[in-house]
């Protein structure tokens, strides 16, 4: 006896699995998320040197690909040579090669020319810390010298907790501070794992942007098998929206924070600002964290010189006021444009959020992962109403009092006292 399939009991039994397996994730992770954290740590852990390629990938393709086009246009518009598959290969390989020699002079001149100045400002700051409390008492007390009282409460207070914060920084953040910079240096990255993570990853870097074209082709036809036409176009765009925010923003971002340290820099170097060099690397790191960044690099950039001198605090500050305000108007919108489309309050959001659950690289991918997020939610309910015939645009639900069930079309205040004076003329 043949036996037949009741395709009605499948679904539903298949219904039912995804229900259980739904209900235990659900249970996981409400009640045994360190569990689940546990298990994702370890994941990537284990998946970390392909997690290195694809970083390493994902931001030197657009110099590979920036070659590439040089290099044919040149041959076809030049010399009028089309290359064959096996040449375009072999382009392909030098273009890599170029833009994984090109990181690693970026790389190796950051780590030659500025950390080792970076050290020098640290331990000088740390070793002339009571020169510096010296310098701000006598600050204070041309500053305090008519109000006696507050001299008073403001030099208790020095006196109590400087020696505290000094006894701080030479006996925990001097001995740290100089490990891992010197660590840095001498080429040792922290441990043997992430060495190996680091060379793993650089292979598979050379693989995934070797083959590109193709690990996109088979991702499309992967989409377009499992899913119908229109869902998996749907799906294509998604991901093409996603790479074109994550490339735009980051990519973007950091040429951004360059030009913003280089530019620090210089204003420094004009104004005499002490530790020029320190303040401008954090304030060009920290550039790299949306809206809260340059606050974050600005405090204690400002408190470095403060130590120092305070009027070139206060120099420092103004100019920091005036440099941010050129970023946030003019160079940021030049070179970022609107990549993620999101409003300041959603940036807020993001920022708060990501940076709570992934810390500082949360931070900074969680703008465009937000942004995706959002557009995400922005197509479903667009297609829902599409589906129900009322309108997607915006401006026709602002100031409505109600949505007409005959003509499903929005009904504003204005509209609904006109038919009011029409029912009723005596009003």
């Amino acid at each position: 006896m043949k036996f037949r399939w009741n395709k009605k009991y499948l679904y539903w039994g298949m219904t039912a699995f995804a229900v259980v397996c739904a209900s235990l994730l659900f249970y996981f992770v409400i009640f045994r998320m360190h569990v689940l954290f546990n298990g994702i740590r370890k994941i990537i852990s284990i998946m970390m040197p392909v997690i290195c390629g694809a970083v390493i990938a994902y931001l030197l393709i657009p110099v590979v690909n920036f070659q590439e086009r040089k290099i044919f246009r040149y041959l076809k518009e030049k010399k009028h040579v089309v290359l064959e598959k096996n040449y375009k290969r072999v382009v392909r390989y030098l273009c890599i090669a170029t833009s994984l020699l090109f990181a690693f002079f970026i790389i190796y001149s950051l780590l030659s020319m500025v950390v080792p100045s970076i050290l020098d400002n640290i331990i000088s700051i740390i070793n002339d810390s009571p020169r510096y409390v010296q310098n701000i008492r006598h600050w204070l007390e041309s500053i305090l010298k008519d109000n006696p009282e507050w001299q008073d409460i403001v030099f208790d207070y020095l006196n109590r907790y400087s020696p505290k914060v000094e006894t701080f920084l030479n006996t925990e953040v001097l001995p740290q501070v100089k490990a891992i910079l010197q660590s840095l240096t001498t080429g040792v990255f922290g441990t043997l794992v992430f060495i190996k993570n680091l060379l793993i990853g650089l292979i598979i870097s050379v693989y995934l942007m070797a083959g590109k074209e193709e690990f996109v082709t088979q991702s499309k036809m992967l989409v377009y098998a499992l899913f119908d036409t229109e869902r998996a176009n749907t799906i294509i765009r998604g991901f093409r929206f996603t790479h074109k925010t994550f490339g735009g923003f980051i990519n973007g971002k950091i040429i951004d924070s360059v030009i913003i340290g280089i530019l620090c820099y210089i204003g420094t170097s004009l104004i005499g600002t002490p530790y020029k060099l320190l303040v401008s690397v954090i304030v060009g790191v920290t550039n790299v964290i949306p809206f809260f960044g340059p606050y974050l690099g600005a405090i204690p950039s400002a408190f470095i010189i403060l130590m120092v001198n305070p009027m070139h605090c206060l120099y420092f500050l103004i100019f920091i006021l005036i440099l941010q305000q050129f970023d946030g108007n003019i160079l940021g919108p030049k070179i970022l444009g609107d990549s993620t489309g999101l409003s300041s309050f959603m940036v807020i959001v993001a920022i708060l959020l990501f940076g709570g659950l992934m810390g500082i690289p949360g931070m900074i991918i969680g703008v465009p992962l937000w942004a995706v997020m959002v557009a995400g939610v922005r197509h479903f309910r667009n297609h829902e109403l599409r589906k129900k015939s009322m309108p997607t645009d915006e401006k026709a639900y602002e100031n409505i009092r109600y949505i007409d069930p005959r003509t499903l079309q929005p009904v504003s205040f204005e509209e609904q006292e006109e038919v009011k004076k029409i029912q009723d003329p005596k009003e």
